[in-house]
């Protein structure tokens, strides 16, 4: 009898344990639904405009409210009706405890201009919500070709404004403001931040191809100068996006602006900038008056014999031609005036780099052209003509610092080859200002990397100086 009681005991026990672990089970795998009471489609907010025909990728914002603070995860695509070819699909989330926006991406091809209907249902509510989708712009394509000078520059940027939809257009074309000029930096947007324009990020790929033909025909053709010396800037900034530097680098950076209204009367800059690259090109009545601050950087740069950085086919030697001539420039000067030029101030930096405008130095330093002979005022003006050259229209600017050599001064610190770590030279004359420093390496430390700008103490900006 007693074993049977302690049986029974025993029995009593196992059952109870059971069922208080399957107690807990359920109750750790109980999740919360997301809820909520009312969608509000009629408020939904786009963050682009769509165009018939025109690939398109934007966010669709929807109100909501009565959210129970649920997670949720990302939804399938739903196909529009009326406008066919865009699909919307839910991003994943947390609810607010209350009320709050539920973002939508939507991608695809308008098929037609009028409205896009999405049905969509969430938490317990439905509704739909509309995408005007305007009617697809006549494409002219002109023929810029055949067209000079500044025919062919505003003809260029016709074309690219053409393309764009009107909130592109609304970043790319800004008002005339020497604010906006000098918003420009060697450091990269998630630094700096601060750049004006719009963003080859935000642009397709035939949208890039027409920016580039603008660029080309601004910035010179000349062998690894003007528009090759931007291309190679931008593969140097995909290089570093590819190794390391991640999403803060990279073509996708990169920011064009117009700035005033492009015409053979008044005043207009075409921008162009990004990590370690700016180009200012200020016209004034249809004529260019100022070039400058054009900047260049350039990380990776190796100067060992065999070491070299491609990116996609892309040669990264976009300083070389400068750093070579103004090497070249210090050890052909004779011992004399090499030792005149020479500082011994350490320059970690430019004098006159980004955000320093109009500061250039009241008292010139080093040796003046007119102490140099014949020989040495080429090389010095070979040097110069590598910076110049990155322009299109660049003879005015070269016949003004040819008059002025022997006014102008140079002035250098370390080492005459320009390779090592805080090897610096500047060019200062009544108008032009060039300096050329080597720093450390900041993505990839085991390599220098340099800065360089050319000024102009008269027509920086065109002359605009407030």
């Amino acid at each position: 009898m007693k074993q049977n009681l302690l049986l029974l005991f025993a029995t009593g026990l196992l059952t109870a344990a059971v069922l208080n672990a399957c107690k807990k089970d359920t109750s750790s795998t109980t999740t919360t639904s997301a809820t909520i009471t009312a969608l509000s489609c009629s408020s939904v907010t786009f963050s682009d405009s769509a165009k018939a025909g025109t690939a398109y990728s934007a966010t669709a914002t929807v109100p909501y409210s009565g959210g129970n603070g649920a997670t949720y995860s990302a939804g399938s695509a739903i196909s529009s009706t009326g406008v066919t070819g865009l699909t919307a699909t839910l991003v994943a989330g947390t609810l607010a405890s209350g009320s709050g926006n539920l973002s939508y991406t939507i991608s695809g091809t308008p098929s037609d201009s009028g409205t896009a209907s999405f049905a969509i249902t969430f938490g317990g509510q439905s509704c739909t919500f509309a995408l005007s989708v305007d009617s697809a712009t006549t494409t002219t394509t002109t023929d810029c070709s055949s067209k000079t000078g500044i025919d062919k520059v505003l003809c260029l940027i016709s074309s690219l404004e053409a393309s764009l939809s009107s909130t592109q257009l609304a970043s790319l074309q800004l008002s005339y403001a020497y604010s906006y000029a000098i918003r420009w930096s060697n450091f990269p947007d998630a630094i700096y931040g601060n750049r004006i324009g719009l963003t080859f990020g935000d642009m397709s790929t035939a949208q890039i191809a027409l920016a580039d033909s603008l660029l080309k025909a601004v910035s010179g053709t000349s062998a690894n100068e003007g528009f090759s010396e931007l291309m190679q800037l931008l593969a140097a900034d995909n290089y570093l996006s590819a190794n390391g530097g991640g999403t803060d680098y990279g073509q996708a950076n990169f920011h064009i602006c117009i700035l005033g209204t492009p015409s053979t009367s008044g005043t207009f800059e075409i921008y162009f900038g990004g990590h370690h690259t700016q180009l200012s090109n200020t016209y004034i009545n249809g004529t260019l008056v100022g070039g400058t601050p054009s900047f260049r950087g350039v990380e990776p740069c190796s100067y060992s014999a065999g070491t070299s950085f491609t990116y996609n086919g892309t040669s990264i030697v976009p300083m070389d031609q400068e750093g070579t001539a103004l090497s070249a420039l210090l050890t052909g000067l004779s011992s004399s005036n090499l030792a005149s030029a020479l500082q011994s101030s350490t320059y970690s930096d430019l004098v006159c780099g980004p955000q320093k405008d109009w500061s250039f130095p009241t008292t010139s330093i080093g040796v003046v052209g007119s102490s140099l002979s014949s020989s040495e005022k080429a090389l010095l003006l070979t040097a110069i003509k590598t910076y110049v050259d990155d322009i299109a229209d660049s003879s005015s600017f070269i016949t003004t610092y040819t008059n002025e050599l022997s006014s102008t001064y140079i002035a250098y610190s370390g080492s005459t080859g320009l390779k090592t770590k805080y090897d610096y030279i500047r060019i200062d004359g009544p108008h032009v200002w060039i300096e050329y420093s080597v720093g450390g390496g900041v993505v990839l430390p085991s390599y220098t990397h340099p800065h360089s700008v050319w000024r102009d103490k008269s027509y920086d900006y065109g002359g605009t100086k407030n």
